[in-house]
């Protein structure tokens, strides 16, 4: 279990502060909802004359839901999905406020991998490298994507307030593209990034402006353990796949989303919660794998301390049910083998991906300059 808590060094952001302790609460921007299933079984007519009441029942029974994963989807009997966040799609374009200008990238026509890409607002004279940051988005793998509204704003506000180029990688969702779709779309895009490595590529902005040499991952809840597992990925391959061309510094996990089969913390005491998060996974995969498989319990990976990265930092929130498992992540990987440094800040009083429903709030202000401050740090 975590450890008790043992106060570190103070940090002057508002409700931010690191710590180290067991204790947990929320996914509460996910509003906490029990997962509900209805009886999915059909009723067959013999008959072939269809009636007005016949129509009727096929209609009613259409619209039946056969799963409500309150508020990210919902699945009907009849097989249809409705999303109901994160469909909106917000343009890419040059924002007058910071000066950053964004675009979308087709990665692999294929499979649909896309991206949006962002470079800062240029100095005078030549523009210098900046850190490569390729970030992945949340939504439990199965809703969200980097063109919403909301993950717009936040990447663009990370890479004014950071000073970086990103690229927002857009990967497909489960159901229809179960787990572990989401993890190999994410790398084929970090793979497109880094193919920039070598001065050739189809994207200048890339090759004009990003550092290959300071490269970072980030995310939050779902993308936050996706930018986990690539960074193990990265460390179990020995590297990006440039060669001396590019090199993973970093990883940001903004309130990571793992999980296991053993309760840890006030987890115990949040069981609706507790059975969300589980669930969630399960339907991500299908069914086909439980909660502590290292994808979502990396605490149960043997090889963590392979981690490709030389720094890591996990921002948790104090009222998010995930916060004890970015403590524990933190604990756990200090004791790997792994040959790097590790950070947790914890921000008082909110809860999961608490900065994308209220961004301007102090301590989403705290947690964008800590990240930056983490990546910019020499």
């Amino acid at each position: 279990l975590p450890s008790a808590c043992r106060p570190h060094s103070s940090i002057s952001f508002p409700k931010i502060r690191p710590r180290r302790r067991g204790k947990l609460v929320s996914l509460s921007s996910l509003q906490s909802h029990p997962i509900t299933s209805t009886n999915t079984t059909t009723t067959t007519t013999t008959t072939t004359t269809t009636t007005t009441t016949d129509t009727a029942m096929a209609t009613t029974s259409s619209d039946e839901v056969a799963h409500d994963f309150f508020p990210f989807l919902k699945i009907y009997k009849d097989g249809r999905i409705e999303r109901v966040v994160g469909v909106d799609v917000f343009p890419a374009s040059l924002d007058p406020k910071t000066g950053v200008e964004s675009k979308d990238v087709v990665i692999s026509p294929e499979t649909g991998v896309a991206a949006r890409v962002y470079v800062p607002k240029s100095g005078a004279g030549q523009p210098q490298k900046l850190p490569m940051v390729v970030y992945f988005h949340g939504g439990g793998f199965c809703v969200e994507t980097p063109f919403c509204a909301k993950y717009h704003h936040a990447v663009n506000s990370l890479v004014a307030e950071a000073n970086v180029v990103a690229v927002s990688v857009h990967y497909r969702l489960a159901p229809e593209n179960p787990i572990p779709v989401a993890y190999d779309d994410s790398w084929a895009g970090v793979k497109w990034v880094v193919s920039h490595s070598s001065g050739t590529g189809p994207d200048e902005w890339l090759i004009s402006r990003a550092d290959f040499k300071r490269v970072f991952f980030a995310g939050d809840s779902a993308g936050a353990n996706i930018a986990h597992q690539l960074a193990l990925r990265a460390g179990l391959e020995g590297g990006l796949g440039s060669g001396d061309s590019s090199k993973l510094v970093g990883i940001a996990l903004v309130h990571p989303y793992f999980w296991g089969v053993e309760l840890i913390g006030d987890e115990v005491n949040q069981p609706e919660k507790a059975v969300w998060a589980e669930g969630i996974w399960r339907f991500a995969t299908k069914g086909t794998s439980g909660s502590d498989d290292p994808l979502i319990n990396p605490v149960k990976d043997p090889n963590l301390g392979k981690l490709g990265a030389e720094r890591v930092l996990v921002c948790v929130a104090e009222e998010d049910i995930l916060k004890d498992r970015g403590w524990y992540y933190k604990e756990v990987l200090e004791k790997s083998g792994w040959r790097g440094t590790a950070e947790v800040v914890e921000a008082i009083g909110d809860g999961h991906v608490f900065h994308l429903a209220n961004p301007t709030c102090d301590n989403a202000l705290a947690m964008l300059k800590k990240i930056s401050a983490f990546i910019n740090q020499d």
